[in-house]
């Protein structure tokens, strides 16, 4: 495998990125090193929900840095008016906030919910779910939601589906790359996570899963995120596990499960029948306004108690989750992430689906409580 810590492209962006270090906080804005070395992050961790955000300001909150603006996606005209695309008016961005059309997101949101889902024919498991499967695309040292169009400029992430993302990449370009590492041709979506190392060589999944699903109460009314959203969970800057012993974990998947702790305590050992897994979910309730925020959470949250989405939220989305497989048992000492240790692992996703497909897996499968493959077939 091929040491990717250092290239002579990521040397080249070490001057640009000292010149912007200073203006960035939160999500993956880590600089760039050795594999293990941790970085700056402002973030609050998984799961956590943001504050309630602005129509076209940054938040209150004198501690947040924003983003830079005007460099993310402009979403595309719909083609259809069946799902919740953004209309023609390009989205604005302020402060970090990059805001959506209003009013074709109103209308394409009644169009999608005016859609009649298909029947549901044989006898599909009762949860709303669906999913594609995936390979590992590519490795550079980019992030196009923290830091668009500074190359080389984060640690060094581990990318599947679109083969195409890099620093500049926008929801556009993504859409006009055919190219995917996942088992759906209408999923032009990206996703990363920091890449793990062994001993300072690569360490690839063999296989990841990307689920859509639902964890509220009532998925009835879940729609499909807008073209072009985008958001972080996870926070790289954290290297220690929770008070609680409960966050962040790797664990054993297969017949022998885990059977001992790595000679640092902090990844499991599995049986040599069984792998390292790690599994990394999204929040499921968008403000309904924002493609991003400045530290690219605050526009999303997890439900609340009640199992519904919170007033600050109260848009109902797909929950995303990876399910990441490493090809990693017995020999788990040594290991480490491009963010730290294995506490810093944290997720990006980058919405790029084809309008029409997303929409129709959302409202056959999630909004009637279903499990669906990766077609989207029952």
């Amino acid at each position: 495998m091929i040491n990717l810590r250092s290239t002579p492209r990521h040397r080249r962006s070490v001057t640009a990125l000292l010149l912007v270090s200073l203006a960035l906080a939160g999500g993956c804005k880590e600089v760039p090193g050795t594999p293990g070395a941790s970085g700056p992050s402002g973030d609050t961790g998984i799961g956590s929900s943001g504050p309630e955000a602005p129509t076209d300001t940054a938040p209150a909150d004198p501690s947040v840095t924003p983003s830079a603006p005007g460099t993310s996606a402009t979403p595309s005209t719909p083609g259809k008016p069946t799902t919740p695309s953004a209309g023609t008016v390009p989205p604005t961005a302020s402060g970090g906030w990059i805001t959506i059309d209003a009013a074709a997101q109103a209308a394409a949101t009644k169009a999608f919910f005016a859609r009649k889902p298909k029947p549901v024919t044989g006898n599909p498991v009762k949860v709303p779910e669906f999913n594609v499967g995936c390979k590992t695309s590519h490795h550079n040292s980019d992030d196009p939601i923290v830091l668009p169009k500074l190359v080389g400029g984060s640690h060094n992430h581990t990318f599947w589906g679109n083969r195409s993302t890099d620093a500049n990449s926008t929801a556009e370009s993504l859409r006009a790359s055919k190219a995917t590492t996942c088992n759906s041709p209408d999923d032009q979506s990206a996703y990363w996570v920091p890449t793990m190392y062994q001993n300072g060589k690569v360490v690839d999944p063999t296989e990841v899963t990307v689920y859509y699903g639902s964890r509220l109460k009532d998925p009835s009314r879940t729609q499909p995120f807008p073209f072009g959203l985008r958001m972080i969970t996870g926070n790289a800057k954290n290297q220690v596990d929770t008070p609680d012993k409960q966050g962040n974990h790797f664990w054993c998947a297969g017949i022998g499960g885990e059977v001992g702790r790595s000679a640092d305590k902090t990844f499991p050992v599995c049986a040599r029948t069984a792998n390292i897994v790690r599994q990394i979910t999204f929040p499921d309730c968008w403000d309904g306004r924002h493609l991003d925020s400045p530290d690219h959470k605050a526009h999303m949250a997890n439900g609340d108690h009640t199992g519904a989405c919170p007033k600050s939220h109260p848009v109902p989305v797909p929950s995303v989750s990876f399910v990441i497989s490493y090809p990693l048992s017995a020999n788990t000492d040594g290991i480490t992430l491009a963010s730290g240790t294995s506490f810093s692992m944290h997720a990006d996703f980058f919405n790029a689906w084809k309008d029409e497909a997303l929409a129709a897996r959302v409202r056959n499968c999630l909004d009637q409580g279903v499990k669906c493959n990766s077609a989207g077939n029952f």
